[in-house]
Order: structure tokens, then sequence, then C-alpha cells
């Protein structure tokens, strides 16, 4: 596959040049996200993998081969011990990795623990979740993925059948029902319950999404913006910062609940940015981002959510055979995402919010006539939300302090 990069950052980024004026160097990668099986077994209407421009996943192998396994485990540890991480934290993604059998998933990770403990010591941690559709899951599966030390993330669009429409298997069959019962299972083991995952639609009422969603208990919640971009914009509702009003709307129904009923973590960030604290996610802030792609044939590969944008964005043209992780921090594309605000367009640096919005998801940035240096395309929802949430902050903070005198 050749495809003719946009120019910004694959043209007109010198690397080296834009360290040296801020003053720092790579930041290592401690996130790895190992893909352990190519395909999926549901045909989701807006699956960005499946259904985007960028169809690579028809050319890899479906299930990771077992000198993939072996290879990244030892450029893991590799990087961890020439980083000297204190912690390693693996995502096991597809397509659906359980498509792959428990025995690959156990395999794979016993794999990593063992090198990095040989390599980097004992005294670096490897931390490891399972990303599914969750229609797979059945006891004997999270109880053997609990045994390997491997949490469970589940990805759900709502609480109710109608919010998960577009969540079909191959034969347009809903995939809601056996989903559920997935999470009902693994709300029985809430040590291997990582969480849920929710892409938010505008069109869906905001406070029914939300409590449906809490029905399941989920220890934390990830509400995610549709995978956007300038040249291919959001679906969804009309008027100002759909995106922006919907997560205000579920913000105020957390915020006000008075005990926590599980973490959001696009609000506990932004509040985190607006007190000062670094982010520690790429949908808001300037922190590095620090995760790195590990494909089934062994490809080391920039972020899925790049697969939006255009054919071959995410590829680094490096792999575990023949290239150790650190190259990689050198590619324009990962190295544009750890440089902060410098990397940003001339509209998010000259913006007050910069700080806490960060330009937003680096994905949503892109546009096809100049590539990423661009703010995002949910800008307005990025900045009523902020807004929002530090309104609602100053609030709390003067209420507290009337209570007080």
């Amino acid at each position: 596959m050749t495809v003719a990069p946009p120019p910004w950052p694959a043209q007109g980024l010198d690397v080296r040049a834009a360290r040296r004026a801020i003053g720092v160097g790579p930041t290592p990668f401690q996130q790895f996200v190992l893909k352990v099986h190519s395909r999926c077994n549901l045909a989701c209407t807006y699956c960005y993998v499946y259904e985007g421009p960028d169809q690579s996943w028809r050319e890899r192998p479906r299930a990771v081969p077992a000198g993939v396994v072996d290879a990244a485990a030892q450029r893991i540890a590799e990087h961890a011990a020439a980083h000297q991480l204190p912690d390693v934290h693996v995502n096991l993604h597809g397509g659906e990795p359980l498509l792959s059998g428990t025995e690959i998933l156990v395999r794979y990770v016993a794999a990593v623990r063992q090198a990095v403990a040989e390599r980097a010591g004992e005294s670096c941690r490897v931390h490891v979740t399972m990303q599914t559709n969750g229609t797979l899951l059945n006891d004997a599966v999270v109880s053997e993925l609990a045994a390997a030390g491997i949490r469970i993330g589940v990805s759900l669009d709502g609480g109710f059948a109608r919010h998960n429409r577009g969540r079909v298997d191959r034969r347009g069959r809903p995939a809601w029902p056996a989903a559920t019962r997935g999470l009902r299972v693994l709300s029985r083991h809430p040590d291997s319950y990582a969480g849920i995952l929710c892409t938010i639609d505008p069109a869906a009422d905001a406070v029914e999404v939300y409590e449906s969603l809490l029905a399941f208990a989920p220890p934390s919640l990830d509400l995610l913006l549709p995978h956007a971009n300038w040249s291919a914009p959001p679906p969804g509702a009309g008027g100002p910062a759909p995106y922006g009003r919907w997560l205000a709307v579920v913000f105020d129904q957390w915020f006000d609940a008075g005990r926590m009923r599980t973490t959001i973590r696009l609000f506990t960030e932004i509040i985190g940015l607006l007190m000062g604290v670094a982010s520690a996610t790429e949908a808001v802030g300037t922190s590095p981002v620090v995760a790195v792609v590990v494909d089934t044939d062994g490809a080391i590969e920039q972020v899925d959510s790049l697969k939006t944008t255009y054919a071959g964005a995410p590829v680094t043209g490096f792999d575990v055979f023949r290239h150790a992780f650190d190259l990689a921090l050198d590619h324009p594309g990962i190295a544009a995402r750890q440089l902060g605000i410098a990397a940003l367009s001339p509209t998010c640096r000259g913006c007050e919010l910069v700080d806490v919005c960060g330009g937003g998801n680096y994905a949503h940035r892109f546009r096809a006539e100049s590539g990423f240096l661009n703010p995002s395309v949910y800008c307005h929802d990025l900045e009523h939300l902020i807004r929002h949430i530090a309104g609602r902050l100053s609030s709390a903070v003067g209420d507290a302090r009337l209570r007080q005198g």
C-alpha cells in the first residue's frame, strides 16, 4: 500500500529542531496496544477500523503468530529496561481479541511479564487490560483471564438496546443481547472489571444513556467523541456544540450525584487540568502521548484512531523483528504528539483554554489539504464542555467558602 502522506507532520516537521526549540527529548512509550486478532465478530455500522479509509486489516494475519508474541515481548522489555520504566501498561485489542481464544491472550501476557521481569527487573510492574465488545464473555473466560491478571473493559453505546442500533453482527442482528449477558457476567467479577467505553450520540438522551450504563456498575466510564475530522465531519444533532452540550448534561448528572457512582475519565481529566494537574489521556491536555501499537504482523504503528484520516496513516515503517521502539519515537507523527503546545495550530496556541483542551484528540484535527496542524473538528464542543466544568467548579468553591464563612 503506497499512499502520499499529507503535508504535516509527515512533511514540514523537523523533529530534532522542534525538540531543540523547546528543550525536550522524546518521552518513552509506556502503553503498548497489542493486537491479538485483526477481525471482529460484529459489523458495527460506524466502525472506524473496518469501515474507514484505512483497510490494512485485510492484509494482516487473523490471529497473532507466536513469533510476533515473542518478538513484541522482548521489544517491550528492552524499552522498559532502557528507560527504567516503573510501570508498563499493556492493552489487548482487536478486532475482537476473544476471537483468538483465551490461550493466546494468556500466553501473550505471560511472555511480556517474563521478558520484562528478566530484562527490566521485578520492580517494573506490568498492568494488563483487554478491550472487548462483550459478546463472547462468560464465567469461564472471565475467570481464566482473571487468573492471568487481565482486567476487562467493554465497549457499549448505552444501557438500552435502542442506544446500540449500530452494533450488529455480520448478519445485521443486534449484538445487544449477547453484550449485556457478557456485562452481567463481568459485573460478578469486580476485580476483573475495568469499565465501559461508550462512543456518544448527541441524538440520544444524555441522562438516559448515562443512568442506563450505571446499571452495569462500571468502575469507570469512558465517554468518547466519535472519530471524525474536518474532511469527514462528525454525525449527529445540529446547532452549536451538540457534543459539548450533551457531555455537559452528563457532567451535571455525575457532579451533582452527591457520591462518586463511577469515574468518568474525560471529566476527571478536565477537572485536573483546570487545577494544574498534567493529563493522562490524549483526549485533552498537552502531555506527551506514550501509546504505541503492535499489529498482528508485528508492525509498530501509531494509534488506531488515525485509521479514520487516510489510508496508511498509522504506518511507521518499523516492526518488532528488526526495530527497537526507540526508533518509532523519532517518527514525525509520534514526535508531533509529544511536543505539547509547540505542535498545535496557531489558532490553538492563541486560545486561553489551550492548556486544558490541548487541541483535542490528534486524529480529530486532520484536514486532507493540510494534515494535522488544525484545531479539533470538535473545537466548539470542547470549549463548551471545559467552560461549563470550570463554571461548575467555580460555583462549588464559592458555595463552600460561603458555608465556611
